[in-house]
Protein backbone atom coordinates (compact mmCIF):
# COMPACT_ATOMS: atom_id res chain seq x y z
CA UNK A 1 0.00 0.00 0.00
CA UNK A 2 2.56 3.02 -0.71
CA UNK A 3 1.56 6.43 -0.90
CA UNK A 4 2.05 6.76 -5.26
CA UNK A 5 -0.54 3.79 -5.30
CA UNK A 6 -3.46 5.74 -3.54
CA UNK A 7 -2.65 8.95 -4.30
CA UNK A 8 -4.59 9.23 -7.56
CA UNK A 9 -6.88 6.87 -6.97
CA UNK A 10 -10.21 7.21 -5.57
CA UNK A 11 -11.68 5.27 -2.28
CA UNK A 12 -14.93 4.20 -1.55
CA UNK A 13 -14.98 5.62 2.10
CA UNK A 14 -17.63 4.73 4.65
CA UNK A 15 -18.43 7.56 7.36
CA UNK A 16 -20.28 5.98 10.63
CA UNK A 17 -21.57 8.64 12.76
CA UNK A 18 -23.57 11.32 10.55
CA UNK A 19 -22.92 14.01 13.74
CA UNK A 20 -21.03 17.43 12.65
CA UNK A 21 -17.73 15.43 13.04
CA UNK A 22 -18.82 12.58 11.07
CA UNK A 23 -20.35 15.17 8.37
CA UNK A 24 -16.78 17.23 8.54
CA UNK A 25 -15.15 14.31 7.89
CA UNK A 26 -17.19 12.82 5.02
CA UNK A 27 -16.83 16.45 3.52
CA UNK A 28 -13.08 16.67 3.31
CA UNK A 29 -12.79 13.09 1.95
CA UNK A 30 -15.66 14.03 -1.32
CA UNK A 31 -14.25 17.16 -1.93
CA UNK A 32 -10.95 15.06 -2.45
CA UNK A 33 -13.08 13.31 -5.36
CA UNK A 34 -13.26 10.12 -2.92
CA UNK A 35 -16.62 8.09 -2.82
CA UNK A 36 -18.40 8.55 0.31
CA UNK A 37 -21.42 6.95 2.35
CA UNK A 38 -22.59 8.09 5.76
CA UNK A 39 -24.55 5.89 7.83
CA UNK A 40 -26.14 7.17 11.34
CA UNK A 41 -28.20 4.58 13.86
CA UNK A 42 -31.31 6.49 12.34
CA UNK A 43 -30.51 6.18 8.60
CA UNK A 44 -29.06 3.38 6.03
CA UNK A 45 -28.88 0.09 6.41
CA UNK A 46 -25.23 -0.51 7.48
CA UNK A 47 -24.27 -3.54 5.10
CA UNK A 48 -25.35 -0.55 2.07
CA UNK A 49 -23.00 1.67 3.06
CA UNK A 50 -19.94 -0.97 3.64
CA UNK A 51 -20.42 -2.80 0.54
CA UNK A 52 -16.97 -2.57 -1.22
CA UNK A 53 -15.66 0.06 1.20
CA UNK A 54 -11.60 0.37 1.88
CA UNK A 55 -12.14 2.69 4.63
CA UNK A 56 -14.13 2.67 7.38
CA UNK A 57 -14.09 5.98 9.70
CA UNK A 58 -15.77 5.50 12.67
CA UNK A 59 -16.80 8.96 14.53
CA UNK A 60 -19.58 7.81 16.59
CA UNK A 61 -19.99 8.48 20.06
CA UNK A 62 -17.99 6.56 22.80
CA UNK A 63 -20.81 4.97 24.49
CA UNK A 64 -21.73 3.24 20.84
CA UNK A 65 -18.22 2.00 19.71
CA UNK A 66 -18.34 -1.75 20.76
CA UNK A 67 -21.84 -2.19 19.91
CA UNK A 68 -21.09 -0.50 16.10
CA UNK A 69 -17.74 -2.41 15.86
CA UNK A 70 -19.81 -5.68 16.38
CA UNK A 71 -22.01 -4.56 13.86
CA UNK A 72 -19.68 -4.25 11.39
CA UNK A 73 -17.68 -7.73 12.16
CA UNK A 74 -21.24 -9.51 10.98
CA UNK A 75 -20.73 -8.33 7.27
CA UNK A 76 -17.69 -9.27 4.79
CA UNK A 77 -14.60 -7.07 4.08
CA UNK A 78 -11.77 -7.32 1.98
CA UNK A 79 -8.41 -7.58 4.33
CA UNK A 80 -7.08 -4.65 3.06
CA UNK A 81 -9.66 -2.74 4.84
CA UNK A 82 -8.46 0.32 6.74
CA UNK A 83 -10.32 1.30 10.13
CA UNK A 84 -10.50 4.99 11.39
CA UNK A 85 -11.53 6.15 14.06
CA UNK A 86 -12.44 9.67 15.22
CA UNK A 87 -13.82 9.22 18.81
CA UNK A 88 -12.35 10.54 22.03
CA UNK A 89 -13.43 8.38 24.59
CA UNK A 90 -12.74 5.90 27.19
CA UNK A 91 -14.79 2.42 27.43
CA UNK A 92 -16.41 2.39 30.71
CA UNK A 93 -16.25 -1.24 31.17
CA UNK A 94 -13.08 -1.77 30.12
CA UNK A 95 -11.15 1.82 29.85
CA UNK A 96 -9.79 0.42 26.57
CA UNK A 97 -9.53 3.36 24.05
CA UNK A 98 -11.49 3.25 20.81
CA UNK A 99 -8.74 2.15 18.36
CA UNK A 100 -8.21 -0.76 21.18
CA UNK A 101 -11.71 -1.81 20.57
CA UNK A 102 -11.44 -1.93 16.83
CA UNK A 103 -8.50 -3.97 17.08
CA UNK A 104 -9.63 -6.12 19.38
CA UNK A 105 -12.48 -7.31 17.07
CA UNK A 106 -10.39 -6.76 13.69
CA UNK A 107 -7.12 -8.05 15.00
CA UNK A 108 -5.68 -8.44 11.45
CA UNK A 109 -6.82 -4.89 9.74
CA UNK A 110 -4.77 -1.97 10.09
CA UNK A 111 -6.23 0.80 12.36
CA UNK A 112 -5.81 4.48 12.35
CA UNK A 113 -6.19 7.27 14.97
CA UNK A 114 -7.27 10.74 13.74
CA UNK A 115 -7.26 13.30 16.09
CA UNK A 116 -6.37 17.19 16.64
CA UNK A 117 -7.32 20.75 17.32
CA UNK A 118 -10.61 20.16 15.35
CA UNK A 119 -13.66 21.89 16.09
CA UNK A 120 -16.27 20.71 13.69
CA UNK A 121 -17.93 23.89 12.96
CA UNK A 122 -14.58 25.74 12.45
CA UNK A 123 -14.05 23.01 9.42
CA UNK A 124 -17.65 23.46 8.30
CA UNK A 125 -16.89 27.22 7.67
CA UNK A 126 -13.63 26.04 5.72
CA UNK A 127 -11.93 27.28 8.15
CA UNK A 128 -7.94 26.44 8.12
CA UNK A 129 -6.92 23.14 10.28
CA UNK A 130 -4.84 20.66 10.94
CA UNK A 131 -5.01 17.01 13.03
CA UNK A 132 -3.17 13.93 13.12
CA UNK A 133 -2.97 10.21 11.56
CA UNK A 134 -1.80 7.63 13.56
CA UNK A 135 -0.99 3.94 13.00
CA UNK A 136 1.19 1.22 13.85
CA UNK A 137 1.30 0.85 10.43
CA UNK A 138 2.69 3.32 8.46
CA UNK A 139 1.46 3.06 4.87
CA UNK A 140 -1.98 2.65 6.41
CA UNK A 141 -1.51 6.38 8.15
CA UNK A 142 -0.47 7.94 4.86
CA UNK A 143 -3.14 6.73 2.96
CA UNK A 144 -5.64 8.14 5.06
CA UNK A 145 -3.28 11.32 5.18
CA UNK A 146 -3.84 11.35 1.47
CA UNK A 147 -7.78 10.92 1.86
CA UNK A 148 -8.57 14.18 4.11
CA UNK A 149 -5.58 16.34 3.36
CA UNK A 150 -6.58 20.00 1.50
CA UNK A 151 -5.06 23.13 1.71
CA UNK A 152 -7.57 24.02 4.58
CA UNK A 153 -7.22 20.95 6.42
CA UNK A 154 -3.34 19.70 6.85
CA UNK A 155 -3.22 16.17 8.02
CA UNK A 156 0.50 15.33 9.60
CA UNK A 157 1.28 11.11 10.37
CA UNK A 158 2.54 9.85 13.46
CA UNK A 159 3.51 6.42 14.49
CA UNK A 160 2.02 6.50 18.48
CA UNK A 161 -1.51 5.79 18.23
CA UNK A 162 -2.07 5.19 21.69
CA UNK A 163 -0.46 8.90 22.17
CA UNK A 164 -2.30 10.87 19.62
CA UNK A 165 -5.75 9.15 21.03
CA UNK A 166 -4.85 9.90 24.55
CA UNK A 167 -4.27 13.30 24.21
CA UNK A 168 -7.74 13.79 22.35
CA UNK A 169 -9.43 11.84 25.02
CA UNK A 170 -7.67 13.55 27.97
CA UNK A 171 -7.72 17.12 27.26
CA UNK A 172 -11.88 17.02 27.32
CA UNK A 173 -11.31 16.37 31.47
CA UNK A 174 -9.14 19.47 31.45
CA UNK A 175 -11.46 21.60 29.45
CA UNK A 176 -14.30 20.97 31.92
CA UNK A 177 -11.83 22.70 34.21
CA UNK A 178 -11.26 25.56 31.87
CA UNK A 179 -15.01 25.85 31.71
CA UNK A 180 -14.66 26.48 35.20
CA UNK A 181 -11.70 28.79 35.44
CA UNK A 182 -13.86 30.94 32.76
CA UNK A 183 -16.98 30.36 34.46
CA UNK A 184 -16.08 32.26 37.90
CA UNK A 185 -13.99 34.83 35.93
CA UNK A 186 -10.49 33.96 37.73
CA UNK A 187 -8.21 35.38 34.72
CA UNK A 188 -5.57 34.61 32.47
CA UNK A 189 -2.94 33.85 34.91
CA UNK A 190 -5.43 31.30 36.88
CA UNK A 191 -6.46 29.84 33.36
CA UNK A 192 -2.88 29.71 31.78
CA UNK A 193 -1.48 27.75 35.07
CA UNK A 194 -4.44 24.94 34.91
CA UNK A 195 -4.10 23.97 31.29
CA UNK A 196 0.07 24.11 31.70
CA UNK A 197 -0.89 21.36 34.89
CA UNK A 198 -3.25 19.90 32.81
CA UNK A 199 -0.98 18.97 30.45
CA UNK A 200 1.57 17.44 32.92
CA UNK A 201 -1.00 15.28 34.33
CA UNK A 202 -1.85 14.67 30.44
CA UNK A 203 1.86 12.97 30.23
CA UNK A 204 1.70 11.66 33.44
CA UNK A 205 -1.54 9.45 32.51
CA UNK A 206 0.17 8.86 28.81
CA UNK A 207 3.30 7.75 30.19
CA UNK A 208 1.12 5.33 32.90
CA UNK A 209 -0.51 3.39 29.68
CA UNK A 210 2.89 3.68 27.52
CA UNK A 211 2.25 6.31 25.31
CA UNK A 212 5.39 8.13 24.15
CA UNK A 213 6.26 11.78 26.09
CA UNK A 214 6.47 13.92 22.90
CA UNK A 215 2.99 12.98 20.98
CA UNK A 216 1.75 14.84 24.39
CA UNK A 217 3.38 18.50 22.66
CA UNK A 218 1.92 17.94 19.37
CA UNK A 219 -0.96 18.80 17.35
CA UNK A 220 -3.05 15.87 19.30
CA UNK A 221 -1.97 16.45 22.77
CA UNK A 222 -1.10 20.25 23.40
CA UNK A 223 -3.08 21.54 20.02
CA UNK A 224 -6.22 19.93 21.11
CA UNK A 225 -5.87 21.37 24.59
CA UNK A 226 -5.55 24.80 23.52
CA UNK A 227 -8.43 24.65 21.26
CA UNK A 228 -10.82 22.87 23.83
CA UNK A 229 -9.94 24.58 27.03
CA UNK A 230 -10.20 28.26 25.09
CA UNK A 231 -13.23 27.25 22.55
CA UNK A 232 -17.00 27.99 23.79
CA UNK A 233 -17.31 25.58 20.82
CA UNK A 234 -16.23 23.04 22.83
CA UNK A 235 -18.87 20.94 24.14
CA UNK A 236 -16.47 20.05 27.83
CA UNK A 237 -15.78 23.45 27.81
CA UNK A 238 -19.69 24.49 27.89
CA UNK A 239 -19.94 21.92 30.64
CA UNK A 240 -17.70 23.52 33.24
CA UNK A 241 -18.56 27.21 31.97
CA UNK A 242 -22.44 26.36 32.61
CA UNK A 243 -21.82 24.47 36.19
CA UNK A 244 -20.19 27.45 37.39
CA UNK A 245 -22.68 29.47 36.43
CA UNK A 246 -24.79 27.59 38.66
CA UNK A 247 -26.67 25.27 36.65
CA UNK A 248 -26.83 21.42 37.15
CA UNK A 249 -24.98 18.68 35.45
CA UNK A 250 -28.36 17.59 34.13
CA UNK A 251 -29.60 20.73 32.90
CA UNK A 252 -26.30 21.09 31.11
CA UNK A 253 -26.27 18.13 29.40
CA UNK A 254 -29.94 18.47 28.49
CA UNK A 255 -28.83 22.15 26.69
CA UNK A 256 -25.63 20.76 24.81
CA UNK A 257 -25.90 19.85 21.36
CA UNK A 258 -23.89 16.64 21.28
CA UNK A 259 -21.83 14.28 23.43
CA UNK A 260 -19.44 15.92 25.86
CA UNK A 261 -17.40 12.92 26.36
CA UNK A 262 -15.61 14.33 29.28
CA UNK A 263 -18.19 13.64 31.66
CA UNK A 264 -17.78 9.91 31.07
CA UNK A 265 -13.89 9.98 30.72
CA UNK A 266 -13.21 11.51 33.69
CA UNK A 267 -15.32 8.73 35.36
CA UNK A 268 -13.38 5.81 33.77
CA UNK A 269 -10.27 7.99 34.16
CA UNK A 270 -10.93 7.86 37.94
CA UNK A 271 -10.87 4.78 38.08
CA UNK A 272 -7.99 3.61 35.80
CA UNK A 273 -5.94 6.18 38.23
CA UNK A 274 -6.90 4.69 41.58
CA UNK A 275 -6.02 1.00 40.00
CA UNK A 276 -2.22 2.01 38.80
CA UNK A 277 -2.47 4.98 41.61
CA UNK A 278 -1.51 7.89 39.36
CA UNK A 279 -1.82 11.14 40.70
CA UNK A 280 -3.96 13.28 38.81
CA UNK A 281 -5.05 16.53 40.69
CA UNK A 282 -7.26 18.11 38.12
CA UNK A 283 -9.40 15.08 37.35
CA UNK A 284 -9.96 14.30 40.77
CA UNK A 285 -11.79 17.46 41.23
CA UNK A 286 -13.37 17.57 37.90
CA UNK A 287 -14.83 14.14 38.90
CA UNK A 288 -15.76 15.36 42.60
CA UNK A 289 -17.43 18.61 40.68
CA UNK A 290 -19.66 16.34 38.23
CA UNK A 291 -20.29 14.26 41.48
CA UNK A 292 -22.21 17.00 42.91
CA UNK A 293 -19.59 16.77 45.43
CA UNK A 294 -18.09 19.83 45.78
CA UNK A 295 -18.97 22.80 44.07
CA UNK A 296 -16.82 25.09 41.17
CA UNK A 297 -14.99 27.29 43.39
CA UNK A 298 -14.18 24.94 46.65
CA UNK A 299 -13.00 22.59 43.34
CA UNK A 300 -10.40 25.30 42.24
CA UNK A 301 -9.51 26.16 45.89
CA UNK A 302 -8.45 22.34 46.43
CA UNK A 303 -5.94 22.46 43.44
CA UNK A 304 -4.53 26.36 44.80
CA UNK A 305 -4.16 24.50 48.56
CA UNK A 306 -2.26 21.66 47.42
CA UNK A 307 1.18 20.88 48.97
CA UNK A 308 3.94 22.80 47.75
CA UNK A 309 6.26 20.82 45.29
CA UNK A 310 8.54 21.04 42.47
CA UNK A 311 7.23 21.86 39.21
CA UNK A 312 8.81 18.78 37.65
CA UNK A 313 9.85 15.39 39.42
CA UNK A 314 13.51 14.18 37.91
Amino acid sequence: MSEQMYSNTKLSVAILGAGAWGASLANLAAANGHQVRVWSRQGSQIEAVLKDVQIVLSAISMIGVRDVASQVQSFPLSPETIFVTATKGLDPQTTCTPSQIWQQIFPNHPVVVLSGPNLSKEIQMQLPAATVVASNIPTAAEVVQLVFSSHRFRVYTNPDPLGVELGGTLKNVIAIAAGVCDGLQLGTNAKAALVTRGLTEMVRIGNNWGAKMETFYGLSGLGDLLATCNSPLSRNYQVGYQLAGGKSLTETLANLQGTAEGVNTCRVLMQRAKQQNIAVPITEQVYRLLQGEITPRQALDELMLRDIKPEYNY
